[in-house]
């Protein structure tokens, strides 16, 4: 980067953050506003009479349904603040009003019995005055009261305790249109003009267009014309009671909401494709000239980076349904539901033009019952069913037979060495080339269905400080898949064969590794998972409130139907290795019996947890707020499952490199079992464990002057039983095997990876005033792990396929996995958030006063926007070779030097020579996750109205602008490199594409929403 580039970045951030200064201090009105909440047992109490006197100066409110309170514009100082409510003991209490006042909570006391009684006979509600004859009452029909009936004229209001009659008159106990000079028409429910529906409801149409957004950016340069696409969206909604009458005149409340989607997304994708000059290399093997074919031809000149690039169409369309109904039985009882339906149907084009379908449909359900014992004792009891289908069609399934007819052997007892080639798994096998050329892929064929079925009833009891939940959950999953894992083949070049190039080796019809999976293509997966916890949320005081609970769950390993799970029984030090099925799970070698999941459940999950919320300064505004918890995972079972599932000797499982003596490979027979070479490419640790992860989390708000408040935070995690994944019985390159009895080609999965989190934030928020609100919140964190999840990231390239990836997060050195230990692939150091939101026509300086067309056309404007920017997610540099003895790439990590990493030239935002190839016998130093990525900024706008159409309707238009400023931000570097053939110690790296942008964010997009509410 450049020092003017530089330059020009740092001014541009700076005018950032002085625009958001200007927005926080632009329109600051600092006025005094006092705001309170009257409550008794924690609960609020409507109806309150707060009175402020100060001197000869006396002010009234009357709090709300949720107990609140509020004097708008209290003059600063000394005010003696009262608080009266029928039944209840006063409560006085001297405060000063200044800007920065914070609200304050009035804790009520109930008065004796007797007490009680004698106060109901003294205070006399406000009588009923015949209503003002200057107001005219509302036209209906309603019958005269008998000459009998007629009420005597009251005597004049007793008026010794007005304050508390009007407490009652906020409850509702007295109408106080009869007593007061604003007299009120009299009518019923809904027979006057003009009221609201007993029904509501909505439509809503979402409209984006390719006119009005930039085009997609160009990583290769070329300009590609903008492809047309739209996306629409069309729904309505519909609620109120369901009543039908003479059957069901009472019936319960319903809500639906239907919403259609027929999206078109277009994006320019661009790649390394071989060139006329390396098409033309003879001799050619046939089974690489069929596959060739495949590849299109460059049509982007006079650079030596991506020479290929295409608009990519992927199309879309989605239905969606959702119901809720609810009903209340007698007063105890109450019974409320949901269903929700979708279904989605998209295509999508890869680079080679493949065009793949993927459909899915989903449904889920739940039914809800309320049972109330008595005014502190509920019961709820919960049911949920969900059931999802996913169906992938590859662009050849059922159409053309790619490997057939390119010369790969299909796999038969005949010839045992080829691929699947069922007609629904038709297509080419992978190819991944280490010089960065696109790999040649395609969608797997899959046809899934997984539902789950659960249950959770719980109680609530309220007593005293005291909120008490005890609860459970169960949930029954059941996982049927029928996919193969990768039944058509990977094939791997590196060069190493014939000591040319990758693409020589292609030519010469020579992988360096292959690899297979194919095999018991119907998999049924069964898990229960068990839930059990109690909490206690404690108010202590008003001012302090504890939240204890604890949690104990249990995520059952999960079991297949028929049994067919494979797993290796393991000798000690990995000397030997022998299947184990789930029919029959007792340990060939080791003699062990193991359950029929072949993992022994681990029932340890208990969960404590802690809450605090505290104001430790009576009558400061600041609140300390804590918390500790444990978390576990009990889906880590899931992927493990689909391995063991795909395993010999049910099924053909392979991970092989080629070796001129003992295996030599070829693309028509490319998948052999060659010794030492284990026929199962997975293991797990039969006493896997299930992670978990602690985290403490302390934060301290106060307000400020100006009406601003600020929040500070601390949060720590600390995660243990973390998934690690290594090679057994691997050693560097350049070294002689030292067990060459061992066995080797599988994965060995285990838990012992560990992980923390440290980060501190502080946010400052304005608060809506005038029209305007704003937040900003800066965190600076750090994340490091040994964890194969949380730090595994496959090598970021224009020729990498998901196999390659996720080979990445497999530990370098098996005998040393503490060297994995390194930033977490979501360490974001810096992170800048801020938000603002203005409202147009609020506030006297905001135009409030403003009446006419001016009015009209100028209040209630809403813009709201967001700007996020953030330091790069770290990466993993990649050394594209074999591991000894294995099929497996993309593990090994080059020699860091004392070149700088980031002192790129020619294009690149990263230097190749920062790295070198691993001295031979060693493994690589540079640490994983140890590049730091492209930085994070996001700008986006919207702007909102709601224009009122009638008395009844509401138009609320909305537009929505992503990327505002059309700022290109790249996400990803390409970070994988391949050795440079012929030289013969520590050879130097190069990769055409190392250190190039791999992928950006979208540009800008505009979106307009237009939603009728009645």
């Amino acid at each position: 980067m450049t020092y003017s580039i530089l330059s020009q970045r740092v001014s541009r951030y700076l005018r950032l953050f002085c625009l958001l200064a200007f927005l926080f201090t632009s329109g600051l009105a600092i006025a005094s506003e006092h705001h309170g909440q009257v409550t008794f047992n924690g609960l609020p109490v409507p109806g309150a009479t707060i009175t402020a006197t100060q001197g000869g100066k006396k002010f009234v409110a009357i709090s709300n349904e949720q107990g609140s309170y509020s004097f708008p514009d209290l003059p600063d100082g000394a005010w003696k603040i009262e608080v009266v409510m029928s039944c209840f003991s006063p409560v006085e209490q001297d405060v000063t009003i200044s800007s920065n006042m914070p609200s304050i909570k009035w804790e009520l006391k109930m008065l004796p019995l007797d007490q009680i009684i004698a106060q109901t006979k003294i205070i006399k509600p406000p009588p009923v005055l015949p209503p003002n004859p200057s107001v005219a009452a509302t036209p209906g029909k309603i019958d005269a009261p008998k000459p009998a009936e007629n009420a005597a004229m009251p005597k004049p209001a007793d008026t010794s305790n007005q304050q508390s009659s009007d407490g009652f008159l906020v409850n509702g106990s007295v109408n106080n249109a009869a007593t007061s000079q604003f007299t009120l028409a009299q009518a019923f429910g809904n027979t006057r003009k003009g009221s609201k529906s007993l029904y509501t409801g909505g439509l809503v149409l979402k409209l984006d267009n390719s006119a009005l957004d930039a085009r997609p950016y160009s990583l290769s340069g070329l300009d590609t014309p903008k492809s047309a696409y739209n996306t629409i969206t069309a729904g309505l909604t519909f609620g109120g009671p369901l009543n039908i009458p003479h059957l069901m005149p009472r019936g319960p409340n319903f809500f639906i909401q239907y919403l259609t989607t027929r999206s078109s997304i277009a994006t320019t994708d661009s790649g390394l494709v071989p060139t006329l000059e390396q098409r033309s290399a003879t001799p050619i093997d046939p089974v690489a000239q069929a596959l060739l074919a495949l590849y299109p031809l460059p049509n982007v000149s006079g650079t030596s980076l991506y020479n290929y690039q295409i608009p990519i169409l992927s199309a879309s369309h989605q239905d969606v349904l959702q119901t809720r109904l609810d009903k209340s039985i007698g007063h105890r009882d109450e019974v409320y539901g949901s269903f929700a339906f979708q279904s989605t149907r998209a295509d999508g084009t890869n680079l080679f033009g493949f065009l793949d379908t993927t459909d899915t449909l989903g449904i889920n359900t739940t039914l809800n019952w309320q049972h109330r014992f008595n005014h502190s004792l509920y019961l709820n009891t919960g049911f949920s069913f969900s059931r999802l289908r996913t169906q992938v069609t590859p662009y050849f399934a059922n159409r053309t037979n790619v490997s057939g007819l390119a010369g790969i052997s299909a796999n038969t007892p005949a010839t045992p060495y080829g691929n699947n080639q069922d007609p629904t798994n038709w297509g080419p096998p992978s190819l991944t080339f280490s010089s960065g050329i696109a790999s040649l892929s395609d969608a797997q064929s899959s046809f899934n269905r997984n539902r789950t079925d659960g249950i959770a009833p719980s109680l609530e009891w309220y007593r005293g400080h005291h909120n008490f939940t005890f609860g459970t959950d169960f949930r029954r999953q059941e996982f049927n898949y029928l996919s193969q894992q990768n039944p058509r083949g990977s094939y791997t070049f590196t060069g190493a064969v014939t000591g040319v190039s990758d693409f020589a080796d292609f030519l010469a019809g020579i992988p360096d590794t292959s690899q297979i999976a194919f095999g018991n293509a119907d998999k049924y997966f069964r898990q229960s998972v068990y839930a059990i916890y109690a909490t206690d949320d404690w108010r202590i005081r008003p001012d302090l409130t504890l939240n204890v609970g604890v949690r104990w769950e249990y995520g059952a390993p999960i079991t297949e139907l028929k049994g067919r799970l494979v797993n290796l029984d393991v000798a000690s030090g990995f000397s030997a290795v022998a299947p184990v099925l789930g029919s029959s799970p007792t340990g060939p070698l080791t003699d062990q019996s193991y359950p029929t999941s072949l993992i022994r459940p681990d029932k340890s999950g208990v969960e404590p947890r802690l809450g605090l919320s505290w104001r430790p300064i009576p009558g400061s505004s600041m609140v300390v707020r804590a918390g500790y918890g444990i978390y576990q995972d009990t889906s880590v079972y899931t992927g493990t499952a689909l391995q063991l599932a795909q395993q010999a000797p049910l099924s053909t499982s392979l991970n092989v490199q080629y070796n001129s003596a003992t295996c030599r490979l070829s693309l028509a027979n490319g998948f052999i079992p060659c010794p030492p070479t284990t026929q199962d490419s997975f293991a797990v640790d039969p006493n896997f464990r299930v992670g978990y992860a602690q985290t403490w989390q302390v934060a301290v708000q106060r307000d400020l002057p100006a009406a601003l408040q600020m929040t500070a935070t601390y949060l720590g995690i600390k995660g243990a039983h973390g998934v690690q994944e290594f090679l057994p019985n691997t050693y560097p390159i350049g070294t002689v095997n030292p067990c060459p009895s061992c066995p080797l080609g599988f994965v060995y999965r285990t838990s012992n990876g560990s992980s923390t989190r440290q980060a501190g934030s502080i946010q400052l928020r304005r608060r809506l005033r005038s029209g305007f609100t704003a937040s900003l919140q800066y965190t600076f964190s750090k994340s490091i792990d040994d964890d194969s999840v949380l730090g595994g990231q496959g090598p970021v390239a224009a020729g990498a396929v998901s196999q390659a990836a996720a080979n990445a997060s497999i530990a370098q050195n098996w005998l040393d996995l503490d060297a994995e230990r390194g930033l977490s692939t979501f360490d974001q150091r810096h992170l800048l958030n801020a938000t603002f939101q203005y409202t147009s026509g609020m506030g006297l300086g905001g135009g409030t006063l403003m009446t006419g067309w001016r009015g009209r056309a100028f209040k209630e404007w809403t813009v709201v926007g967001t700007i996020v920017a953030g330091s790069g997610l770290p990466e993993t540099p990649i050394y594209l070779a074999a591991v000894p003895g294995t099929g497996v790439t993309g593990s090994i990590r080059p020699d860091r030097t004392s070149e700088p990493i980031h002192a790129a030239t020619g294009g690149r935002f990263l230097n190749p020579s920062a790295f070198a190839a691993p001295q031979p016998g060693q493994w690589g130093d540079a640490g994983r996750d140890s590049i730091a990525g492209p930085g994070e900024f996001t700008f986006n706008l919207s702007l909102a109205r709601t224009f009122r159409v009638g008395k009844k309707y509401n138009l609320d238009i909305r537009v929505d602008s992503t990327n505002l400023l059309n700022h290109v931000v790249f996400t990803s570097w390409n970070t994988t490199l391949n050795p440079v053939i012929g030289v013969a110690s520590n050879p130097a790296l190069s990769s055409p594409l190392f250190g190039l942008p791999a992928s950006t964010n979208a540009m800008r997009s505009l979106q307009t929403t237009a939603r009728l509410r009645f």
